[in-house]
């Protein structure tokens, strides 16, 4: 079978995994400080060009989402999220595990709109019983969105302004982040995100890791004693090593932005041959994720050679699917695509 069924579907490009075997039998001391998780994070301040930010590196995105969000909150705050936010919709309710809640807006094509939040929070305040709701104490976004999506630099200010003049946190949730930077159809840098973003993590799983996602804190401010709080969470990796090793590597002679640039490589050419085949298209994404429509009778013939991920049914003989490339997708991946349609 063909996989399009997500951006980790294979484990770990081959350079990283390399680094994996040779460094296999290197005694390490645990919990992430070894050498390897020091040049990491030395390596993406660097690339962040924020020289005093704080790393940590955790297994998975929505670890990293609930450890950040049960971290950073008050207990009385919630988090602020688009109604289709990953956090909102496809985390199991691991937010709220926390014991806190998402407080949902309406999304715009995956993403939040700046004068929406201001206008929340300001109404919040405005509420002479606000004292006994939710407070809303962190704004959540991701980039690239579930939509595949992109914020722009404009909008990621303007979202930057309001959180700041409200005094919460705005956070980036970026597990598929390498590929919105390698877009062809984005403003935003490493750089931006940096300096809008109170804290934000760099997605491993999806670009090229077997696993794990580094969040950032991008000058400094991360909760007192993180690390031991992420431990009483169950969220510390004894051998810590392997997020470094790979996190090294990625960071490493420009691999993360490769991988990103292939992917994005693919999605085009995903992009021009089912143009080419006249589907429909459920929303134009300039990322590694294609939504198309289909007939169901037709994805069911698809679904015989061509794995994809279903979305969302879109009237009762149409389904939305989703289509993924990664740094794992060939040539030969889209020719079997061509023939199947």
């Amino acid at each position: 079978m063909t996989t399009f069924e997500n951006d980790y579907s294979a484990g770990a490009h081959p350079k990283v995994l390399q680094r994996l075997v040779e460094t296999n039998l290197e005694p390490l001391t645990g919990y992430g400080n070894d050498q390897y998780c020091a040049s990491a994070k030395e390596k993406i301040r660097a690339a962040c060009g924020c020289p005093d930010a704080e790393v940590f590196f955790l297994t998975g995105g929505t670890q990293a989402n609930a450890v950040v969000t049960g971290t950073v909150l008050k207990p009385y705050q919630g988090v602020l999220a688009a109604d289709t936010g990953h956090v909102a919709v496809h985390e199991a309710g691991a937010i709220e595990y926390t014991g806190h809640k998402v407080l949902t807006l309406p999304h715009h094509d995956g993403k939040l709109d700046p004068a929406e939040v201001a206008d929340y929070i300001r109404r919040f305040y405005e509420d002479e019983n606000h004292g006994s709701m939710v407070f809303p104490g962190m704004v959540y976004i991701s980039h690239p969105t579930e939509y595949g999506t992109l914020y722009t630099k404009n909008e990621l200010e303007q979202l930057a302004e309001v959180c700041h003049s409200h005094r919460i946190p705005l956070f980036l949730d970026g597990a598929r982040l390498g590929y919105g930077l390698a877009s062809r159809e984005t403003d935003v840098t490493l750089e931006t995100i940096a300096a809008c973003c109170d804290v934000f993590y760099i997605g491993g799983t999806k670009v090229g890791a077997l696993c794990g996602e580094a969040v950032v804190f991008p000058q400094g401010g991360a909760p007192e004693h993180f690390v031991t709080l992420t431990k009483q969470r169950g969220a510390m990796l004894a051998k810590g090593r392997l997020l470094g090793v790979q996190f090294d590597a990625l960071f490493t002679d420009g691999l993360y932005w490769e991988i990103g640039r292939h992917a994005i490589e693919m999605a085009e050419r995903l992009k021009a041959l089912l143009k080419e085949k006249g589907r429909r298209f459920y929303l134009e994404s300039p990322t590694n994720q294609q939504f198309l429509i289909f007939e169901d009778g037709e994805l069911e013939r698809l679904r015989q050679k061509i794995v994809v991920s279903f979305w969302e049914k879109v009237d009762a003989e149409h389904t939305a699917v989703r289509l993924a490339t990664s740094w794992a997708t060939t040539e030969e991946d889209l020719e079997e695509l061509r023939k199947c349609l």
